[in-house]
C-alpha cells in the first residue's frame, strides 16, 4: 500500500491510501479526487488523466511507453514531468508519490 498526494491546480491537497496494483488514475477516481476525467477508462486512448509528477518522483514513476508518448504529444499543456495517470501502477516504491493536476484536461 502506498500513500499518494494529489494536488489540485488551486493547491487543494488530497492524501489517499492506495493498494498496490491500482493505477494512479483509479486511485484518484476511487477517492473522488477532482481533476481526473479518465474518459477512456484507463485504456491509454485519451489524455484526460494527465498529471504532473513531482520532480522527486519522476524516476520512480518510470518513463512513458510509445503509446503513452503519443497521447501526451496531443496535450498542449505537456511538460517534461507529464504522465498519464492510468499508466502508472502503484507499488510500495511509490509510497509518498506527489502528483499535481492540470487546470484542465484536454
Amino acid at each position: 500500500m502506498a500513500k499518494i498526494t494529489f494536488i489540485e491546480h488551486n493547491g487543494t491537497k488530497h492524501e489517499v491510501d492506495v493498494d498496490n496494483g491500482t493505477s494512479v488514475m483509479n486511485a484518484a477516481i476511487d477517492n473522488l479526487v477532482p481533476g481526473i476525467d479518465a474518459d477512456c477508462g484507463g485504456q491509454c486512448s485519451c489524455a484526460t488523466c494527465h498529471v504532473y509528477i513531482d520532480s522527486d518522483w519522476v524516476a520512480k514513476a518510470g518513463s512513458p511507453d510509445d503509446q503513452e508518448e503519443s497521447m501526451l504529444d496531443l496535450n498542449p499543456e505537456r511538460q517534461p514531468n507529464s504522465r498519464l495517470s492510468c499508466q502508472i501502477p502503484v507499488t510500495d516504491e511509490l509510497d509518498g508519490l506527489v502528483v499535481t493536476l492540470p487546470e484542465f484536461q484536454f
